[in-house]
């Protein structure tokens, strides 16, 4: 399948599963028993995983993976189609270093190869993947900038300036009205949107700021300065109705509503683009504990990594229950970053950014693969 023809299948399945949720983003979220029933023991890599689900380590920092070593403090990540096989990409969330790793899968799910994708770059935490198949990889630093990078290694990242010069977490595109959500990870942080000039084209473009009008209801305002050069004018700064987000993390599209968490917050949120709202989908009180990296399939569900907590991977369902779907034992002064499912869903990978080891370098960072019949 063209690399194309599958964004376009995705984003329509994606489509319905938005849908969906955009109905119930206001229902309470509550713990319940899991689509996939209850965990099991841990198995020899210390994961605790359903029955009919198998897990593997793919890779880990500083040792070799595919022809490459594998970067330090492994964080935000995303597949990509190519060929009868697909391609993880992984941010590295270390100073002056950063960038970005890719690791090359074969159709039967062994490695090809692994290869740098972004290099020379700070503190490298989430991003997100745009239609037309890059990955924006961004800056969690004072004033730090968006990379589009390219996952298949052909392409020389850019820098996006257009985007904002701030505390980046994550990017999550929205092709039904051409824009990119962005989050920020600040104690005050906001939650930005950026429409380029041309969709597909991020070079150029407004960033708006969300803003409160009462209760649930949102507007967006144009951000007047996104490149502030002093700290007078931080980019949150600049427009004073800002709605306020505490530690801004993972973000995730599905046609109609952007979901979004904030870690201070412990909260999942809903931006519904339709009703202009923004809500609280999930408040903290079930089992899923510092809310960080989200993604999400076409079946509606949400999949939820934990900063902390007792390192699990949470699945939010459409009709309201959260659950554990997978934890690491033994690794808890880690985090679980960058989950992202294989084209064709049988997949999950994440890493635990600093392992067994918990150093704060992310020299014991480890990357996973999760195999098994997850919900399409």
């Amino acid at each position: 399948m063209r690399r194309r023809t599958f964004i376009t299948t995705v984003s329509a399945a994606v489509a319905f599963s938005g849908a969906m949720w955009s109905e119930a983003a206001a229902a309470s979220v509550s713990a319940g028993p899991s689509p996939y029933g209850p965990l099991g023991a841990p198995d020899a890599n210390g994961m605790a995983l359903p029955a009919g689900f198998t897990g593997r380590i793919v890779a880990r920092t500083g040792r070799n993976v595919g022809g490459t070593l594998w970067h330090p403090a492994p964080d935000g990540g995303a597949c990509f189609a190519d060929g009868t096989g697909w391609i993880y990409v992984s941010n590295s969330e270390v100073p002056l270093i950063g960038g970005a790793s890719a690791i090359k899968f074969r159709a039967d799910g062994s490695i090809e190869r692994a290869y740098r994708v972004l290099n020379g770059t700070n503190l490298n935490c989430a991003g997100g993947a745009t239609p037309w198949n890059t990955w924006l990889s961004c800056e969690e630093i004072f004033r730090g900038r968006v990379y589009e990078t390219d996952p298949y290694g052909t392409r020389a990242a850019q820098s996006r300036p257009a985007m904002g010069r701030f505390k980046h977490e994550a990017a999550a595109c929205d092709p039904d009205h051409r824009v990119v959500y962005l989050t920020e990870d600040e104690t005050d942080g906001c939650f930005y949107r950026f429409t380029p000039t041309t969709w597909g084209d991020l070079s150029s473009g407004r960033l708006d700021v969300l803003c409160g009008l009462g209760g649930d209801s949102v507007e967006w305002r144009p951000v007047p300065d996104p490149q502030p050069g002093t700290l007078a004018r931080q980019t949150r700064n600049q427009v004073s109705a800002a709605r306020r987000f505490s530690g801004g993390e993972g973000c995730h599209y599905a046609a109609g509503t952007c979901y979004f968490t904030a870690k201070g917050d412990r909260k999942v949120w809903a931006y519904d683009t339709a009703r202009q709202t923004v809500s609280a989908i999930y408040d903290g009180t079930g089992t899923l504990d510092g809310v960080d990296n989200i993604t999400g399939r076409p079946s509606g569900d949400l999949y939820v990594a934990e900063d902390g907590g007792n390192m699990e991977i949470n699945i939010i369902t459409p009709d309201g229950v959260v659950a554990p779907v997978m934890r690491l034992d033994g690794q808890s002064k880690s985090e679980i970053t960058g989950p992202a499912f294989s084209p064709d869903g049988t997949r999950l990978y994440f890493s635990s950014q600093r392992g067994t080891s918990g150093e704060t370098a992310g020299t014991g960072g480890i990357t996973y693969e999760v195999t098994g019949p997850f919900r399409r």
